[in-house]
């Protein structure tokens, strides 16, 4: 196989990434497009010049010049088009959250282990360089036994207001530090406790605070603040400390590794997840796909991510927003 050949389901603003990255790597061709919108679907058909596109997921799926799909459509919305496309015998690659609950991750899970495609959920987290140094140093033992964890992924308020009428920043959010958290212990979610707090009168909080219990006997704290003041220069803020018996790893990404100041203020831009950079989009996503791709071409197996993986990282943090609703502890 000289190229996989994708079709994208979905187009909001991160399927056009998926797209975008696609159509710019080497061992990779983008052959399709499908959004129920006719509108957004000519609009990118024209702009990656590609001549399939539908309005039916079914329809693409039956597309035999297909060999991948991505699916980047509402998290609730995850579950059906996954299913179709391994039953049709398309490899996967499913954005996070793996789905809206923990039954219909477990309908894919089953359904990943029959199919003949492969199966992979984008947490992006993973290809960033920073977090698999981490993973390295801890499976080294250079930091001996985790014993505490703290993460922020905080986000200015001017992103979110349509995304918070969609999804919380527990699961939307907090589902990065939750599944990077159960990748570097190896260790399950046992408890969750968490806060919300409604700072815009949105259909689900601005804010939300979560703290876990390994069985390992670690413990961690995340927060996630979706209402940073707009005149924040960064795009998101993002740390991880780990501390162990024996050392401690600080990660701080994106702010403030590169920032700009002009007459127009101070910003800080993303230089990891997916910045444009020599005419196409690079950094942790281009690298996702490409190992996903890669795997495909020479059959390997999707081992940095699997599914059952992502289906804990949902599982945990639908218990927190449980917790913050019932005001409880919630065991896993």
């Amino acid at each position: 196989m000289d190229k996989v050949r994708f079709g994208v389901i979905g187009l909001g603003w991160f399927g056009e990434y998926h797209a975008d990255v696609i159509a710019s790597l080497p061992h990779a061709e983008l052959t399709a497009l499908c959004t129920r919108t006719k509108s957004r679907l000519d609009e990118l058909s024209q702009k990656f010049e590609v001549q399939q596109s539908y309005t039916d997921y079914h329809e693409l799926l039956n597309n035999p010049n297909i060999d991948a799909v991505t699916i980047a459509t509402m998290w609730d919305q995850h579950t059906e088009p996954t299913l179709a496309a391994l039953e049709a015998g398309k490899h996967v690659f499913l954005e996070k959250p793996m789905a809206s609950t923990v039954e219909d991750c477990r309908k894919i899970c089953d359904a990943a282990k029959r199919a003949s495609g492969k199966l992979m959920i984008g947490h992006i987290c993973r290809f960033n360089p920073r977090y698999a140094s981490a993973k390295r140093e801890i499976a080294a033992g250079k930091i001996g036994k985790i014993v505490s964890l703290a993460a922020r992924r905080n986000i200015p308020a001017q992103w979110t207001t349509e995304i918070l009428n969609k999804i919380g920043p527990i699961v939307g959010d907090s589902i990065h530090c939750t599944d990077i958290m159960l990748w570097l212990t190896e260790a399950k979610i046992v408890s969750a406790y968490a806060q919300t707090v409604d700072v815009r009168g949105l259909k689900h909080p601005d804010i939300g605070q979560t703290m876990y219990r390994f069985d390992s006997g670690a413990t961690a704290t995340l927060e996630s603040v979706w209402c940073m003041p707009d005149g924040v220069p960064f795009d998101i803020d993002e740390r991880l400390e780990i501390i162990g018996t024996e050392g401690i790893i600080h990660i701080q990404d994106t702010h403030p590794n590169f920032s700009i100041s002009t007459r127009e203020g101070w910003r800080s831009p993303d230089t990891t997840y997916w910045p444009e950079l020599h005419g196409a989009r690079r950094g942790a996503l281009r690298d996702e796909f490409s190992w996903f791709a890669t795997c495909i071409q020479e059959d390997r197996p999707i081992d940095i991510i699997t599914p059952e993986e992502s289906m804990a990282a949902v599982e945990a943090t639908l218990a927190a927003e449980k917790s913050a609703e019932v005001g409880e502890v919630v065991y896993l």
